[in-house]
């Protein structure tokens, strides 16, 4: 994600604009702008243009970016006038940098058509399902182990936790209406409920980089979420560690089974005898990583092989694109609920006399009430193809410059 720049380095880039005369570029229906300020910043931002400004309006929202020690900022900012080739514009609230994109966002021409695929396969599964999950990684785990004997791989599962647990269990959700407040958790938010000591609370932070452990904050959220009043919160979660604790167990941990986007089922560990070490973060990973290769062995198996859907080409709404990705808009429904981050696409971009395929992958998404909205880049474009569809969203041909120009930091 881009990260925004503190105030005081905000006004000092806003200063070495106008002091070093650095170029601002914006794109528009196949115009480059180079905006430079004629005055220093004070209550509004004064530039003169490289172009006539005929094309651009008032009140309009435009996106400016510009290079500044190799690093490009990017900020959003409204026309407040227009008078030949001078703009004057507002001061942005933010200045941006760290960009999670490669090149600037324009409209789609008009000759462009955009299609769809998704790479890999695809299921419709009556398993609960999650809002983002992560492309499987087996770390070192596949070179032991045959994903096709699924008997030999609980059995080794079991002989790994009976050296840091007393016991498991491990449940499969298909016909099993889900019972217990764990299991209706895991199933919604897709992560590991996990309480190292029930003579403690829960984790209040989660040390993965993508978020796999439910910590104090979205077990709060949860309760919230099925009637709990804010006020008892505390009292309810400490009432649900306490109930661990007279259960018998002293460490405790439910680890989700993930399957594409789906909560398949989980592993429940538990420590309830003297003499064994609480559970720590190193075992909830190799439980993790066990339970990514159970599903891929029930996959080769044949389990989901009745809900493998098939992939047919679809379209969305183009609302914006960049030599490096772009934005669509597709409705509310059960296939965009399949469109997830991490979800790899094949995009076939055509217009008058030639076609670009491409791979992308989904990095962002978010919605409205009828909409979602789906950020892709792309992967590995090819360099003709790169330089034809830059000079065809941008009207001019790709150089060196444009390139160095325009290169985000991701």
């Amino acid at each position: 994600m881009a990260t925004p720049i503190k105030l005081i380095e905000k006004e000092f880039l806003l200063k070495i604009l106008y002091d070093e005369q650095l170029p601002v570029m914006y794109h528009k229906d196949r115009y480059e702008y180079l905006f430079y300020l004629e005055k220093p910043v004070k209550n509004e931002l004064v530039f003169r243009s490289n172009r006539p400004t005929n094309k651009l309006k008032t009140r309009e929202h435009i996106e400016l970016k510009f290079d500044y020690r190799g690093k490009v900022i990017v900020f959003n900012t409204e026309i407040l006038g227009l008078k030949n080739q001078e703009m004057t514009c507002s001061i942005p609230d933010f200045l941006y940098k760290n960009l999670d994109r490669t090149y600037s966002r324009v409209g789609i021409p008009a000759e462009m058509q955009v299609h769809f695929t998704f790479l890999g396969d695809r299921y419709d599964l009556s398993f609960p399902k999650v809002q983002q999950y992560d492309s499987v990684e087996f770390g070192n785990f596949l070179q032991d182990i045959d994903p096709k004997n699924l008997s030999g791989l609980i059995t080794q599962m079991a002989a790994w936790i009976k050296k840091f647990a007393s016991d498991y269990r491990m449940v499969i959700f298909r016909d099993i209406k889900l019972s217990g407040m764990e299991e209706r958790i895991i199933a919604e938010t897709g992560k590991a409920l996990y309480l190292p000591n029930t003579l403690g609370s829960f984790p209040k932070s989660d040390p993965y980089p993508r978020k796999q452990i439910i910590t104090e904050e979205i077990f709060h959220r949860y309760l919230e979420s099925v009637g709990v009043s804010p006020s008892t919160l505390e009292n309810v979660s400490s009432r649900f560690i306490k109930s661990k604790l007279d259960e018998g167990f002293f460490s405790d941990a439910w680890i989700p089974i993930l399957f594409h986007e789906y909560v398949i089922g989980y592993v429940h560990i538990w420590i309830n005898t003297a003499g064994k070490s609480p559970f720590d973060y190193s075992v909830i990973e190799t439980m993790y990583q066990f339970t990514k290769v159970l599903a891929y062995s029930l996959e080769v198996n044949g389990y989901f092989e009745n809900g493998k859907v098939k992939n047919n080409t679809f379209e969305g709404k183009i609302i914006d694109i960049s030599a490096s990705g772009l934005l669509f808009a597709y409705p509310h429904s059960d296939f965009s609920s399949a469109l997830l981050p991490d979800s790899k696409l094949g995009v076939i971009i055509s217009t008058v006399g030639r076609s670009i395929t491409v791979n992308a992958t989904i990095v962002r998404r978010f919605k409205d009430n009828t909409v979602g909205y789906f950020g892709c880049q792309f992967l590995e474009i090819e360099h003709e193809d790169l330089a034809f569809l830059f000079k065809l969203i941008y009207g001019k041909p790709l150089t060196d410059f444009d390139i160095k120009f325009l290169s985000g930091q991701v």
